[in-house]
């Protein structure tokens, strides 16, 4: 069995719990999709200045491919509120579904980034949370593929250190297929941002996929799918 030293983000739903107790809620997920031309608030609710710049200069990248405005506000209403809450994981709930969060709480956390981070970590983290904002699903739960899981290894794994987490949020997370028909999905992309880094042990069909830290060519043609100009 693999080891599991790496952190994973996780999907928050409103009605589940994450390991930690707090509450929590290339595929877009059709119904949270915000519309083509929809400029989304977003503001930091805390955080090292120069560590918010490089969040905001990587989250616009996503512009470039999607037919939408990330507006980044100092104060005020936002539809996206990003907190760096350490030990928390990261995570970022899907969409449309930020609107339904109360105003005073974080729709999107960085657990594990700070100011020594490297620009790659950066990068993947910060694209793959605002690929959730933007309806992104996680790519390893995409209906169109069949990713044959070891289950007892991935529990294992990620039952202890450094995620922690319970059975209810690993199948939420990993085990977990979206209806096909309530998705824009193209085949499963192995190089996606949106894949987690999934080693051998955890698959019984020799399915495995690394750390990836920039958008592949089907992230970009889903998300302008999703978003037309």
């Amino acid at each position: 069995m693999a080891t599991n030293d790496t952190h994973f983000c996780f999907i928050p739903s409103r009605t589940e719990k994450d390991a930690s107790g707090s509450k929590e809620k290339a595929a877009v997920l059709n119904g949270v999709k915000w519309n083509p031309g929809d400029v989304v608030t977003v503001r930091f609710m805390e955080g090292d200045q120069k560590l918010r710049e490089r969040v905001k200069a990587v989250a616009r990248e996503w512009m470039q491919h999607a037919n939408v405005t990330l507006s980044f506000v100092n104060e005020g209403d936002a539809d996206i509120r990003i907190a760096f809450q350490q030990g928390k994981g990261s995570w970022s709930y899907l969409g449309t579904d930020a609107r339904t969060i109360p105003k005073d709480q974080p729709t999107m956390n960085y657990g594990w980034l700070t100011p020594d981070s490297p620009d790659d970590e950066v990068r993947r983290v910060v694209l793959h949370e605002f690929g959730h904002a933007l309806g992104l699903i996680h790519e390893h739960q995409n209906p169109k593929g069949g990713i044959q899981w070891n289950k007892d290894a991935v529990i294992h794994d990620l039952s202890g250190p450094p995620n922690n987490w319970n059975e209810a949020t690993i199948e939420n997370n990993i085990f977990k297929k979206y209806d096909e028909n309530a998705v824009t999905a193209s085949a499963v992309d192995g190089t996606s941002i949106m894949m987690y880094p999934i080693p051998k042990a955890w698959t019984l069909d020799g399915f495995s996929a690394g750390l990836n830290s920039e958008l592949s060519a089907l992230d970009k043609a889903i998300i302008g799918k999703s978003y037309p100009r």
